[in-house]
């Protein structure tokens, strides 16, 4: 008898059908074979599910069991193919009627004794299930909260495998899995930080409003101790929250990952990512022999922040350049070309040369000007060109240490922030944009289009500081979210002056001895 069960594969951050049919024959040698290029720990769940069947009380009779996992040329990775294998198993025996097992999606990973134990992408098998009409989805306990974000399709979540059976047979009840969307937004954090506690750096605290408003990429160049890690490390604490299909877009990133909380149904919040300077392009951008997301995609939709910038490896940095121009990442491989979404607000930080104090008046610097264009010369020009804001951190005075605290605090730049968020969500209704970041085109020119005014000078800042084209298109998105800021339908001198200003390295490149 040939018995068929429905479980699926991932695919980047999606998962698609997979019919995993078991024949289970009593003549000939016993044997098992399992076909449709299956990787090592599919092939390993052989020995657990047919250890869980005997620890469940299910004897399997000496048999020929041929598994397929069709379609047979795509690649099957995971223990979560271990549930549907027993149940297959099972169906085959005649001990379940294919008619109990139709139409269920099953995922799961078996202990010896039975137990299911948690499996990612589970979020992703639920949408796929949804969308395939799938009469519903059983899955680990564990991992029932996750899929039951997905509404109009039951999710059951099992304890053990003898559960599962008893429940298709219809001897147990199993309620399914439920979570109140309205209560996760509530589980989100309460911040520790404030950037009322950072003193001074008023400069750079604008420069963060502009970013965060218009989802820019931002570089802080500054001494030791001038409080650049400080300032990345509030960011999160004024950027707008997450809206739902956000939220969706990154929990499927996090539980494709195996990254998220078991006791998280939902990522509510907006992921900041810190990853060390000694970090692989692998690591970075994800891929790998059996792909995974890397840091840049489970950055996605927050902030990823990169402390030290130029000591990471070069070619290291420079795989940045895609993912920050097309907000994905895009992995080829032998066997398969997939996509992971990166939609980030890079934020990095570097002192202005080896030693750090080159615009610090109270340390002398001890760098040779070989030693300085070395150590800046490890951020290429065109990835320096994808970061927005290049902004100056100085060290803080006395006069700023000796205050209780800042005026300018998370609540009303978060506040400001979002009324500029709510003109662009506004603005661009119709169009598949969500911020300043994404203009370009047609929608540029539209939307920052500036007077003959504007353009002369414009051009005289092109001219001076040598500007490329993508530097150029960068000042006018950053001009058009500062005047979302203020409040202005149009960009004026004023505006394309002060975005023109955060181009610190742009001016610094033109002046060998101020940056030298």
């Amino acid at each position: 008898m040939i018995a068929t069960i429905s479980c699926a594969a991932l695919m980047g951050i999606d998962a698609f059908k997979i019919q995993l049919e078991v024949d289970f024959s009593r003549s000939g040698m016993p044997a098992f074979t399992m076909v449709g290029l299956a990787e090592g720990a599919v092939r390993e769940s052989k020995e657990r599910v047919f250890s869980a069947l005997k620890n469940c009380g299910f004897k399997v009779p000496p048999a020929r069991i041929t598994v397929n996992l069709a379609p047979a040329d795509v690649r099957k990775a995971g223990s979560a193919y271990d549930l549907p294998l027993a149940l297959g198993i099972l169906c085959a025996m005649d001990v379940l009627k294919p008619e109990q097992v139709d139409g269920w999606y099953m995922a799961g990973e078996l202990s010896l004794t039975g137990e299911l134990k948690p499996v990612p992408g589970v979020l992703p098998l639920a949408m796929a299930a949804r969308s395939g009409g799938g009469k519903g989805i059983i899955v680990p306990e564990a991992n029932g909260r996750e899929g039951a974000v997905v509404k109009d399709i039951p999710v059951i979540g099992g304890r053990d495998l003898g559960q599962v059976v008893r429940m298709l047979l219809g001897e147990e009840v199993v309620d399914a899995a439920s979570v109140d969307i309205d209560t996760l937004w509530s589980e989100r954090q309460d911040f520790l930080m404030d950037f009322a506690e950072v003193k001074g750096q008023e400069h750079a605290k604008r420069a963060i409003e502009i970013a965060a408003a218009g989802n820019h990429n931002l570089l802080f160049i500054g001494p030791p101790g001038s409080g650049k890690t400080m300032l990345a490390k509030r960011i999160p604490t004024i950027l707008p929250p997450l809206q739902f299909d956000e939220a969706l877009e990154v929990t499927k990133i996090y539980s494709v990952a195996g990254l998220l909380p078991r006791d998280q149904a939902l990522m509510v919040s907006r992921p900041f990512r810190t990853p060390h300077h000694t970090i692989s392009d692998v690591g970075l951008i994800g891929g790998g022999r059996y792909p995974q997301p890397g840091e840049t995609s489970l950055a996605h939709r927050g902030v990823l922040f990169l402390d030290e910038m130029p000591e990471f490896q070069k070619s290291v940095l420079e795989v940045l350049r895609q993912p920050l121009e097309d907000g994905e990442v895009s992995i080829s491989r032998s066997l398969v070309s997939l996509k992971y979404p990166a939609d980030v607000m890079l934020v990095a930080a570097m002192n202005p040369c080896p030693c750090g104090y080159l615009t610090d008046d109270a340390h002398p610097c001890e760098c040779s000007p070989l030693a300085v264009q070395r150590y800046r010369g490890k951020i290429s020009g065109p990835l320096l060109d994808r970061i927005d804001l290049q902004v100056d951190v100085p060290a803080v005075p006395y006069e700023d240490l000796k205050k209780a605290k800042s005026d300018v605090d998370s609540a009303s730049m978060r506040e400001r922030i979002g009324a500029a968020r709510a003109v662009q969500k506004e603005r661009y209704a119709d169009m598949p944009i969500l911020t300043n970041s994404q203009l370009e085109g047609a929608a540029l020119e539209q939307y920052c289009n500036v007077g003959e005014a504007e353009h002369e000078f414009l051009k005289q800042a092109v001219d001076s500081l040598g500007l490329s084209a993508r530097a150029y298109t960068r000042v006018l998105r950053i001009a058009r979210t500062i005047a979302d800021l203020e409040g202005s339908a149009d960009i004026d001198a004023g505006h394309l002056a002060e975005a023109i200003n955060y181009r610190s390295m742009d001016r610094q490149g033109k002046n060998a001895s101020n940056s030298i």
